[in-house]
Parts: C-alpha cells; sequence; structure tokens
C-alpha cells in the first residue's frame, strides 16, 4: 500500500471524530517538507499522456501540485488538523510557475496548512505548496478544501454564485468512464468518488466524478503550456473555481477567450478559470 492510500485510509479512520465549525479550531503548526528529489520519469510521461501535454520539455504547470499532494494528505489527515478530510471538497487552486521547470531538476517541496476562513457552506481550509530549487522558490499552489456544515448565520453574498458569461466554445471532449481510474493511477489520486459508481454513490454521486486537477491540466493542456499547442508564451499562473462535478463518462466543452477559459457540459459551468502569460 503506497503511503498516499496510507493517508486516505487514515482520514477515512479519524474523519468521524472530528467536528467541522468546531470554535476556536486552530491549524498544525508543522510542515510537511519533501526532501530534493528528481521526477520520476514514468509518472511524469504517464501523467503527461492522461492530461494531454507533450510528453517532452518543460514539467507541466499543475505537476508539482501532484508531487505534492501525499504530504498534504499526511498534514489533512493527521490527528491535529481540525477537518474531517472524508467529504473535504476542493474549491480553488491558484498556481505560479516563478521559471520553467524540467524533469532533471531536484524539487524541494514544502506543505503547510495556511488558514481557516468561514464559508457560506461551512469552514474553507487553504493549503500551501511550495517547490523550490537550490534554495529559490520556484513553483507554489494554494489551494481551497471546504468542510460542508450548518454555519448557523446567514449566507453572505458570493460572486461565485453567479453564472459567467459563456465564452466561445474551442474543443469539445468525450470522457470516458475510465477516466478517474486512468488518471488516479497515475496521479497517485485514488479517492473513491473518481474509481467507481459503486464507491462513488457512497458519497452522494450517481457516478464517478472526474478528478477536479484532471480538468484544470486538460484545460492548461489545451491552452498551450509549452506543449507546442495552443497560444505561445509560458503559462505563469493559473486560477481556477470549481463550480459542479464533471460525471463520468460525459461530454463537455472547453470554451476561451484571452485569459479566461472554462469547462461546460449538460447546461452547467463546471470550471472557470484564467492564466497569465510570460512576455
Amino acid at each position: 500500500m503506497t503511503a498516499l492510500s496510507l493517508s486516505l485510509v487514515r482520514g477515512a479512520v479519524t474523519s468521524p471524530f472530528k467536528r467541522a465549525g468546531r470554535p476556536g479550531a486552530t491549524l498544525p503548526a508543522r510542515r510537511a517538507v519533501v526532501p530534493p528529489g528528481r521526477i520520476p520519469p514514468g509518472p511524469l510521461a504517464a501523467y503527461s499522456r492522461i492530461c494531454g501535454f507533450a510528453e517532452s520539455g518543460p514539467v507541466p504547470l499543475t505537476y508539482p501540485h501532484v508531487l505534492g499532494f501525499p504530504p498534504a494528505m499526511r498534514l489533512m489527515t493527521g490527528r491535529d488538523f481540525p477537518l474531517p478530510v472524508l467529504g473535504l471538497v476542493h474549491t480553488w487552486i491558484e498556481i505560479t510557475g516563478h521559471r520553467a521547470l524540467h524533469p532533471t531538476d531536484e524539487l524541494e517541496l514544502t506543505v503547510y496548512a495556511h488558514s481557516l476562513t468561514p464559508h457560506r457552506r461551512g469552514t474553507e481550509v487553504t493549503m500551501v505548496t511550495e517547490a523550490r530549487l537550490g534554495g529559490e522558490l520556484v513553483w507554489e499552489s494554494r489551494s481551497g478544501y471546504l468542510s460542508r456544515h450548518a454555519t448557523g448565520a446567514a449566507a453572505p453574498s458570493d460572486p461565485s454564485l453567479e453564472t459567467p458569461p459563456e465564452l466561445p466554445t474551442v474543443a469539445e471532449w468525450r470522457l470516458p468512464a475510465g477516466l478517474g481510474r486512468r488518471y488516479g493511477a497515475a496521479s497517485g489520486d485514488r479517492n473513491p468518488i473518481h474509481l467507481h459508481p459503486v464507491t462513488a454513490r457512497l458519497f452522494g454521486f450517481p457516478r464517478p466524478i472526474a478528478h477536479g486537477m484532471w480538468t484544470v491540466a486538460r484545460c492548461l493542456a489545451e491552452a498551450g503550456t509549452g506543449s507546442g499547442v495552443g497560444e505561445p508564451g509560458r503559462i505563469r499562473t493559473v486560477r481556477a473555481d470549481f463550480r459542479a462535478p464533471v460525471l463520468l463518462p460525459s461530454t463537455v466543452t472547453y470554451a476561451a477567450a484571452g485569459a479566461a477559459f472554462q469547462v461546460r457540459g449538460g447546461g452547467r459551468v463546471h470550471l472557470t478559470g484564467s492564466v497569465s502569460r510570460e512576455g
């Protein structure tokens, strides 16, 4: 069993003993550090294929998040983490690549919990992942994860609830039923909601859902991140907001205009985002 699988098991065991929204809850001050090491070429190639990136050239902008996910899970499933990991919903992510990364770079990763924030539907934790090369910060991400619970207060206005303007269609993607299993094998993220109809139904989904991070990565591959497709210029930053799950199998539309992009399907907007480029 992998370290990530052990974290998922630990999360299943500890979650029933944690109460989201507990007054005075604090985050652990400790940080998880992964010492410098080269990226294994096999998993990187598999990830690039499933997400639509070129298998040679710079490391995809989203890939260090994959490398940082196991230590993030170790933190979030620890006894001192205040939120139950079961049921956490990935709500948004911001990534900044300060320079292009290459497969031979020996990255040191640092992961920590940054803040707890009240949300209209519960409590949101911000997790930070940083990658350094020779002590220099070369990549960083911030992710929001929502623990849903009754708040006992009036819901504040939320701009993310507004229907975004429809962007021009760029491509149509046919997503197979096994996409979650294939991405899980490439990334190591084998959350049961992505793998099989039976395990997805245990968490309230009629069918498996696509990984949010696969959807972001596929958007960046379509937009072009040094892979030879899409617009020129390395994508330096991306912000993505997850608005609705993508059920598998399904057909969705990738749409984009200028810096903005979105994924739509079945009359719903699944994801919205924006990028900035160098130059």
